[in-house]
Order: structure tokens, then C-alpha cells, then sequence
């Protein structure tokens, strides 16, 4: 049973990623409205490709919730019904949610996209809950675990709807990333339950430890500055400002955001080299400092290079991945309570 929850707890893992960068591609490309409608796109299961498709024909059948372009605006069909030879009104009501009434396909189909990884992502997750539940008397945390990352999962995809209702509401898409985070934690801490009894040897001291904690800290610190940052990207490119000046247009959250790296970096090169010295068992600091050295180079040419696109994806995935690592380091510290040594300061 527990070779089962490992294989989909890695399987949820992979695909709960390939959603944040989904995220961050339809973010990079500004493709947040390119569905104004949710759970559907224009009324669709399957989008539009042209605006042909989206806008009113004579004689062309329409079903109830399908959303066409008119005059700017968009609107919603009231019931089923044929056209005729002229608009009428009596059929249509104006969508309400929202005013962005603007058909690019790119964004269409890019914001699909992200939306049908969310949606696969959602059935590992329900296969875990199944499985573990079938589990309960041996261990109850395992169905505890998934069922709290099944409704993470819930949240987030209506923390979506709102997000594309309120047209991106100022600050949702931050805690719209919290929530993406807090679903990785609860698979990271039954991936290492599933292998409890594999898990090696760890030694730490109480300085270590409570580093270690800040580092954790300050990363997560870094995501949401980094985050609430990119919103401020986001409209600074909404109000038509040249890409090369939108550096210096960032309020003093990116002066802390770019300060913190240096802190972050020497604070973690510190914890790897005492976790070498003395053999501490957090093998996890090596990918932390190659990723942070990625990070602390990607910051480098987002502030040199006036923000190129690859740049600003690559940026978030590795920020998230970091975090990852350290929280899979701790959670094997935690469960290790048995094989642990304390050292000596």
C-alpha cells in the first residue's frame, strides 16, 4: 500500500509543478483574462480558435451561457435558441463579473492550458484519497494528508474563479501561489511518512536547527515579496511602460526582495558547509545552494536585461523548488526523531 501512495504522491508532485508553471507562463504572456468565464472559456468545454466563433450570426444557433463579443462588451445567452436575421436584445444579458471583453487566441488557449493541468492534477489526489482511506485503521495521517491536499485543491480552483471574476484581483494571485505551496508541504510530509523506515541517520545542533528554520523562513518570505513584485510587473505592463524601465519603476519591495538574496545566500552556503563539515545527514543543502546559485543568476539578469520572459518564469519554478527541498529536509528531521544526534554547539 505504501509503494502506492509514494508512486502518487511523486505523481501529484510532478503535475502540481507543471501547474505553477503553467501559472507562470500565463502570467510571463498576460494571458490571466484569456477565458472571462470559469469553470468554461466563452461558454465553451473546448475554447474558441477565431473571434469568428465569439462573435453574432444570423441564423447560427446558440446555447444557454455561451458568451459572445458585442460592441466591446461581452454577452451571456439566456436559454437556447436560433438567430434571426437581426441582434435581439431579449436573448442576451450583459455579463456582470467583469468588463474585459478582449478575444487574443494565444491567451485563450494558454489559460486553458494551465486550467486543464489543474484539472489533471486533481486525479491523482482523488485516487490518493480512495487508496488511503482504505488504509485508515493502519494509519489515519495518510487519508488526513490527502484529504486536506484534495480540498487545497478545491480552494485553489475556486480561489481561480475568483481570480478570473474580480479580473486579477490585486494580491489573490500571491495567495493563489500560498495555496500551490501548501499543497506541495502536505504531499512532501506523506512522501516521507510512505518511507519512514528508510530514511538515514540525521545529526544536528541546536544552532543548526534553528538556522535551518530561518532559511525556510526567509525563502518563503523571498516567494511572496517575489510574487507580490511580479504583480507590480503585471501593471507596469497593463499601463504600457517600456519593458526597460520597468525596474525602475518597482517600489521598495523590490529593493528588499533583491536585498534578501544576499542574506538567503549566505545564511544557506553557512548551514552546507556545517552540514559537511559534520556530517550532518541534510543532503538536501547541496540541490538548495546549486538552486539558490540559479535564483541569485536569474535575479542578476531580470535586473540587468530589462526582465526578459524566460527569465521571469524560470525564476518562480526555482523559488518553489528551493523551498521544496528545505521543507523535504526538515519534514526527514521530524520524522527521524529516533535515529537523530544531538551535537555540541
Amino acid at each position: 500500500m505504501k509503494k502506492w501512495i509514494r508512486k502518487l504522491t511523486r505523481l501529484e508532485l510532478v503535475l502540481i509543478y507543471f501547474v505553477i508553471i503553467a501559472g507562470s507562463v500565463v502570467r510571463m504572456t498576460g494571458s490571466g483574462m484569456g477565458c472571462p468565464d470559469w469553470p468554461k472559456c466563452f461558454g465553451h468545454l473546448i475554447p474558441p480558435t477565431e473571434r469568428d466563433q465569439i462573435e453574432w450570426h444570423p441564423n447560427q444557433e446558440f446555447v444557454k451561457g455561451q458568451i459572445i463579443i458585442v460592441d466591446e462588451s461581452l454577452q451571456v445567452a439566456r436559454e437556447d435558441f436560433t438567430s434571426a436575421s437581426s441582434f435581439s436584445p431579449e436573448h442576451w444579458e450583459k455579463y456582470t463579473k467583469h468588463d474585459y471583453a478582449i478575444f487574443n487566441p494565444f491567451h485563450t488557449w494558454t489559460e486553458y492550458i494551465n486550467r486543464l493541468f489543474g484539472a489533471l492534477s486533481g486525479i491523482p489526489m482523488l485516487i490518493l484519497v480512495f487508496i488511503t482511506a482504505l488504509y485508515i485503521r493502519k494509519d489515519w495521517r495518510y487519508f488526513a494528508l490527502s484529504f486536506m491536499g484534495l480540498f487545497m485543491l478545491g480552494f485553489e480552483a475556486w480561489l481561480g474563479k475568483l481570480v478570473v471574476d474580480g479580473n486579477l484581483i490585486p494580491g489573490s494571485i500571491t495567495i493563489h501561489m500560498m495555496g500551490a505551496l501548501l499543497i506541495v508541504a502536505l504531499l512532501l510530509v506523506q512522501l516521507a511518512m510512505s518511507n519512514r523506515e528508510n530514511l538515514p541517520k540525521m545529526s544536528f545542533t541546536p544552532l543548526f536547527k534553528n538556522l535551518f528554520f530561518l532559511s525556510i523562513i526567509l525563502t518563503l518570505i523571498q516567494i511572496v515579496i517575489g510574487t507580490q513584485v511580479r504583480e507590480q510587473v503585471d501593471h507596469l505592463n497593463e499601463a504600457g511602460i517600456a519593458r526597460g524601465s520597468w525596474i525602475e519603476n518597482l517600489d521598495w519591495q523590490f529593493y528588499v526582495h533583491r536585498s534578501f538574496s544576499i542574506i538567503v545566500l549566505v545564511l544557506n552556503y553557512w548551514l552546507w558547509k556545517f552540514n559537511k563539515k559534520h556530517q550532518l545527514g541534510f543532503k538536501e543543502l547541496n540541490a538548495v545552494m546549486i538552486l539558490i546559485g540559479l535564483e541569485v543568476l536569474l535575479g542578476i539578469i531580470l535586473n540587468y536585461a530589462d526582465v526578459p520572459k524566460f527569465a521571469q518564469p524560470s525564476h518562480l519554478l526555482l523559488g518553489t523548488i528551493l523551498l521544496a527541498f528545505q521543507l523535504y529536509a526538515i519534514i526527514r528531521f521530524a520524522l527521524a526523531e529516533k535515529s537523530r544526534t544531538i551535537l555540541v554547539d
